[in-house]
């Protein structure tokens, strides 16, 4: 999809990232930038983001899409297997930063994998 054009609306959802290093759902972003952005401009812009390798996202427990930053990634190549957790008692939810290994399957080629763990967070616990 190229290089994300960098509008007012573009910096908005960036900074909300760059601020955290939690995952938010979809929902949730459009709720907090509504007075600044409407909601399909939101997901276009999630869509870009994620296209050009600075976000990822991934199925929450709630069967919503949630987001977070990339590490590393770029537009050709994500490599965003990693585990993320989400708190049953607060609600958090972030990446891990450990590594699980994919298994090889003959004869497939695994392109995206989710893994949501659930718990309580260090807070929480």
């Amino acid at each position: 999809m190229g290089v994300v054009r960098q509008t007012k609306s573009v910096f908005a959802v960036l900074n909300f990232f760059q601020d955290t290093n939690e995952a938010v759902s979809v929902v949730g972003l459009v709720e907090r930038l509504q007075n600044q952005m409407n909601k399909t401009t939101v997901y276009r812009i999630l869509e870009r983001l994620e296209d050009e390798g600075t976000l990822h996202s991934f199925t929450g427990k709630d069967g919503l899409t949630w987001y977070a930053k990339c590490n590393g990634c770029s537009s050709v190549n994500h490599i965003d297997a990693h585990p993320h957790f989400h708190c049953l008692e607060c609600g958090k939810t972030e990446c891990l930063s450990i590594e699980i290994d994919m298994p090889l399957i003959p004869n497939h080629k695994i392109e995206k994998a989710e893994f949501l763990l659930q718990g309580k967070c260090a807070d929480c616990a």
